[in-house]
């Protein structure tokens, strides 16, 4: 059973979820500040308003979603760029240090028959290189 456990926790989406919401959550802060300290006002300025909240037409107040917008795109943006991208290289260095093709594996984990072909040729490669 925690034998189970482990495997699941071990799985890439669990932990690549798990440092997007952390992550998430910690930068939420500094883009918020960001979006109302600068972005806004300067939008605001470009548009003759106080800020996103007095732009308006008619009644819609656009002003709050072109800022939700801005928000997202800066939060997704320090995710990719800062967590996704190093961590994705380091995983490359990773395969590449312990002779990983990434896409036999994948390959491999998609159709069982795969894997066992697979696992005839290394063994085959093995016995040859013996000789």
């Amino acid at each position: 059973m925690l034998s189970g456990f482990k495997s699941f926790i071990m799985k890439g989406n669990v932990v690549d979820l798990a440092v997007a919401v952390v992550i998430g959550a910690a930068f939420s802060a500094v883009v918020n500040s960001i979006v109302v300290g600068l972005l806004t006002p300067l939008i605001g300025r470009l548009f003759n308003a106080k800020g996103m909240e007095d732009m308006q037409w008619e009644g819609f107040m656009y002003g709050s979603v072109i800022s939700a917008i801005i928000s997202f795109l800066l939060v997704a943006g320090a995710i990719y760029f800062v967590i996704v991208v190093p961590m994705n290289h380091m995983i490359e260095r990773r395969n590449r240090r312990l002779g990983i093709d990434q896409d036999v594996k994948e390959e491999a984990a998609e159709d069982p028959q795969i894997a066992l072909l697979t696992e005839i040729r290394d063994s085959l490669r093995q016995e040859s290189s013996r000789r």
